[in-house]
């Protein structure tokens, strides 16, 4: 993808860039030698550095092409290191690319920052954390799907073959909200230190949100998380697999002044996140017949405390918490990066 000549109408490089097929469906900014200079330097990177390869894809994520498809999706320099950290999480072998990226299930990529570096870019934690009007989530979760895209050629109908998709493929970024928090932020509990800034990385097929206003213990409110989480139409409810559950200010604080730990909700999760083999039967999630023996027969969604990922995110006012269950195969994981600052 070439650099554009900034001498030419921004409207007619607009309509080129669609006609080329290198939008999301939205206007892009077109790069210039100059923009894509500064993003790499932001990033302390040389445009011929490879960033992670994607197995089985023969395809090679160079600096030169996340800086491009960084400055289209319109992030100021300052954000290329979060849009680097990402990219190369999506391509380490774990999070294993070509499963959620292609099948479909239409996963969006979630990204979640911890660390300093959400202040200092102002990546939104609080009242609609996972909306719109802030330009750093919106941009920084861009350029990631324009990157899987342009560089990984993850296009609709070729290799993403999402049969709904969801909106969340435009761009999902978010920061946790690392005050005011029950327990410590998720990247400490991924052997990272509090002062280190970090993105996770998190596929996801979609979102429910929970809402429980009455309940002022743990256990109701986490009954309703553990009930979405295990509806008879998840993707998760046929294989083991992570879930994320992002926890807003009054549900958190529930769990806060209730002792319980990040492990006892998870534990909690794991136990109750469960259906009767019968349900899922007749639900034809399963095949067979009904039998008795499987109408006190538990499945359970969850096999280890660790498959959910908890963190803090949105307004301090209201119910509400949010299921995403990941992508429906056991064996891609959530990655975190540390972001590498120059």
């Amino acid at each position: 993808m070439p650099e554009t000549d900034a001498a030419v109408e921004p409207h007619v490089l607009i309509e080129a860039y669609y006609d080329a097929g290198w939008t999301d469906g939205l206007p892009v900014v077109p790069p210039t030698d100059t923009s894509v200079a500064a993003m790499l330097s932001a990033a302390g990177l040389q445009g011929h550095e490879v960033l992670g390869e994607i197995a089985g894809r023969n395809t090679v994520v160079t600096a030169d092409k996340v800086a491009i498809n960084a400055v289209m999706a319109g992030c100021r320099p300052e954000y290329a290191p979060v849009v680097v950290a990402a990219l190369r999480g999506l391509c380490r072998p774990e999070f294993a690319y070509h499963g959620p990226a292609s099948s479909t299930g239409g996963s969006a990529m979630v990204l979640i920052v911890n660390g300093p570096i959400v202040a200092r870019l102002q990546i939104n934690s609080g009242n609609n954390a996972l909306g719109q009007g802030h330009r750093a989530n919106a941009t920084i979760g861009r350029a990631v799907r324009l990157s899987m895209m342009n560089v990984m050629n993850t296009r609709p109908g070729f290799l993403d073959r999402a049969t709904l998709g969801n909106p969340g493929k435009y761009s999902f970024c978010f920061a946790e909200h690392e005050l005011d928090h029950p327990w410590a932020p998720l990247h400490t509990t991924r052997g990272f230190r509090a002062d280190d800034s970090t993105v996770t990385v998190y596929a996801s097929n979609s979102l429910y949100q929970v809402y429980n206003q009455l309940a002022a213990t743990p256990e109701p409110l986490l009954l309703c998380v553990a009930d979405a989480l295990g509806n008879l139409g998840s993707p998760n409810l046929k294989g083991f697999n992570e879930s994320l559950v992002i926890l807003a200010g009054e549900h958190a604080e529930i769990l806060r002044a209730s002792g319980w730990s990040r492990r006892d909700v998870q534990q909690f999760l794991v136990e109750h996140t469960r259906r009767r083999a019968a349900d899922v039967k007749r639900a034809a999630r399963l095949p067979g017949t009904v039998t008795d023996a499987d109408e006190t027969t538990w499945r359970h969604v969850f096999e280890a405390p660790e498959d959910i990922l908890l963190v803090c995110a949105g307004g301090r006012a209201g119910s509400w918490s949010a299921c995403l269950p990941g992508w429906g195969k056991k064996w891609t994981r959530s990655v975190t990066e540390r972001i590498a600052e120059p």
